[in-house]
């Protein structure tokens, strides 16, 4: 393992801004990523692992510490009864893994199609969309403990998922170097088709009976008239996704917010099997007063989609920040819900409720 000094991130990021990290290394093995953990250790260096780059944000002033760029490659088949095991290394890429399952005719992956990133992001994120979650699949995650720099694994119950949420994301961020993650797949089963976007189109496509290429092609179309596939020739590509996760209010809070919705019309909503009511984020954001296509200053929203926050000509992270803060400050006020970003931010010194604290005043 070779550590690299000075390394630029922002063409490592699909949103193309921040600076560059202080150290910089590559891990093709379990090994490599061992020896970075002791390196990072012995030299007091805080550390972030690098995936595809398509869930960060990276200060303008770079990253201090060492960014680890986890490649591990390799996935292993393992029959289970009427079902599969697929292990997959970290480093392998998601979109490719996900095409390969849907050709193999292994279900539960397919409406998770076009996703960026690679593989041991997903657990971390719980990884969604088309009503499907990485969750439903995982069987155990295998990672490096960096407290103690040992080898641990967690099972599906020890990640505790829940929407867009893990144990490694909200009670233990950073602590855990992903290696490899395990899935437990149907061959020869029917697709999931548990969203209604994706149910309306599949039966304007003709689909009556659709098989996983079906879906799979279908979650394709559906992300790219979104922009939310990586496309270099698509001005809105510059973006990390949906920068916001859906709120997910309980009763109280969810009446609450009907009455200041009031006259906005039909509210989109999808009730949760533990009682709460799951809002979308991108109707509040456009409710709110921004739409698609807006700019503001060098950073605006995409064409085709209220979520993603994209970085246009020589935007900075700062920008982003500012014009993240801004719609979630507008949201709370008109609609008294409070947006959660969805991407991490890298080299900020200071949070304020999820987003980098705006940089202090200066007093002369």
């Amino acid at each position: 393992m070779r550590i690299e000094t000075e390394v630029e991130l922002a063409t490592r990021s699909t949103l193309g801004v921040g600076g560059s990290a202080r150290y910089y290394a590559q891990a093709t093995s379990v090994a490599d990523l061992q020896a970075a953990l002791d390196w990072a250790h012995a030299g007091g260096h805080a550390l972030r692992v690098l995936g595809g780059g398509s869930n960060i944000v990276i200060a303008d002033a770079g990253f201090s510490g060492l960014v680890l760029d986890n490649a591990l490659s390799g996935v292993r088949t393992s029959p289970r009864g009427n079902e599969v095991e697929v292990s997959v290394a970290a480093g392998e890429n998601w979109d490719a893994f996900v095409a390969e399952m849907v050709r193999q005719g292994f279900q539960g992956l397919e409406c998770l199609s076009g996703i960026p990133g690679r593989v041991g992001a997903t657990p971390i994120q719980n990884v969604g969309a088309y009503g499907q979650d990485v969750s439903e699949s995982i069987v155990r995650v295998v990672a490096l403990d960096r407290s103690y720099r040992n080898q641990v694994m967690f099972s599906n119950a020890e990640c505790r998922f829940a929407y867009r949420d893990s144990y490694f994301k909200s009670e233990e961020p950073e602590r855990f170097v992903v290696s490899e993650v395990v899935f437990r797949l149907r061959p020869n089963a029917a697709p999931k088709i548990a969203y209604a976007e994706l149910e309306r189109e599949l039966r304007a496509r003709g689909h009556v009976k659709p098989s996983l290429a079906d879906v799979r092609e279908t979650v394709l179309a559906l992300r790219r008239s979104k922009s939310m596939l990586i496309d270099a020739n698509d001005p809105n590509t510059r973006s990390c996704g949906s920068f916001f996760t859906n709120p997910v209010l309980t009763p109280d809070d969810f009446t609450k917010f009907s009455f200041r919705a009031d006259g906005e019309g039909e509210v989109p909503r999808f009730p949760q099997s533990d009682g709460r009511i799951k809002l979308a984020a991108g109707w509040l954001i456009e409710h709110a007063g921004f739409s698609r296509g807006m700019n503001d200053g060098r950073v605006g929203l995409s064409e085709k989609h209220a979520l993603a926050l994209v970085a246009r000509s020589d935007a900075k992270a700062r920008d982003v920040v500012a014009f993240a803060r801004r719609i979630r400050t507008t949201v709370f006020e008109r609609f008294g819900v409070e947006l959660v970003p969805e991407p991490v931010f890298w080299g900020f010194p200071r949070m304020d409720r999820g987003l980098p604290a705006p940089a202090p005043v200066a007093v002369n």
